[in-house]
């Protein structure tokens, strides 16, 4: 499994130098997939590979804390998709990759987003799935309390997959953190309408479309229209039957890949 490694990392402040696993497949122009909070394999990349490996080289990185990375003890900071953004940059400076299409999903997406706005030069285009907007999400915080609290009443295949992802022991704690960090960002919340972007979404100068199940069960009520009010000029599709992980979804994935192919297909 090939690994690099970053002499240091605002993700794992506490830890150098950082190592940084991920896969890569394919030939082409670099794709980056970003994985979602609770780490890579609940919700696979698998059926993108497939799809779009004989054009373009595709790199799923583990971000530090996550699968065979650095492991990173300690609550997750508040604006960890900002450390998350900086040190994905650091990853695409270590394979010398210029320019890439970030295809970013949940957490992922917020930190694809996050990458657009700090190094547009970087982006050829972003793909952000399952988005995330606004800081306070009041529909989720009895889920995220729920796992934060009792991670094994997650049902056994997820718990296999975390655990074949994240170690058999480890994985509760990469779990907690995630789904703490979420209700600790509310709590920090003067406004409810605070988003997680400063307000500076608007400034997002990438091509961008918004990948997103009509049926995402993380998503608040009005959430995609104020993304839609702040970049009016990106484009927005909603996958029929999608849930938080369209791509990944039997129901969802072949509507996904043809999505983004389409929109892959307008960047040259």
């Amino acid at each position: 499994m090939p690994t690099v490694q970053l002499l240091q990392s605002l993700h794992a402040p506490d830890v150098r130098p950082v190592e940084i696993h991920y896969r890569e497949f394919g030939y082409g122009r670099p794709l980056v997939f970003l994985h979602g909070g609770w780490g890579y394999r609940v919700y696979p990349f698998a059926r993108q590979i497939d799809s779009f490996q004989n054009e373009f080289r595709i790199l799923i990185p583990d971000r530090s804390g996550y699968g065979h990375s650095t492991r990173v003890a300690g609550e997750m900071p508040l604006d960890f998709h900002r450390r998350a953004a900086a040190e994905t940059i650091q990853f695409l400076d270590a394979l010398g990759v210029d320019r890439a299409v970030l295809w970013g999903h949940s957490d992922g997406a917020v930190i694809s987003a996050m990458t657009g706005l700090a190094a547009p030069h970087r982006c050829e285009c972003l793909i952000l799935e399952a988005f995330h907007y606004l800081r306070k999400k009041p529909g989720s915080r009895a889920f995220f309390e729920r796992f934060d609290a009792r991670p094994e009443e997650l049902g056994e295949e997820t718990r296999r997959l975390l655990a074949a992802d994240h170690g058999e022991t480890h994985w509760p704690a990469v779990l907690r953190r995630n789904c703490g960090v979420w209700f600790r960002i509310a709590d920090n919340v003067k406004r409810p309408e605070e988003d997680l972007y400063d307000g500076r979404l608007s400034e997002l100068r990438v091509p961008t479309l918004f990948l997103h199940g009509s049926l995402d069960p993380r998503t608040e009520p009005g959430e995609m229209e104020r993304v839609r009010q702040e970049l009016p000029s990106s484009e927005m599709k909603f996958v029929e039957n999608g849930k938080h992980s369209p791509h990944s979804e039997e129901a969802a994935y072949a509507e996904s890949n043809r999505i983004a192919g389409e929109f892959l297909q307008t960047i040259r």
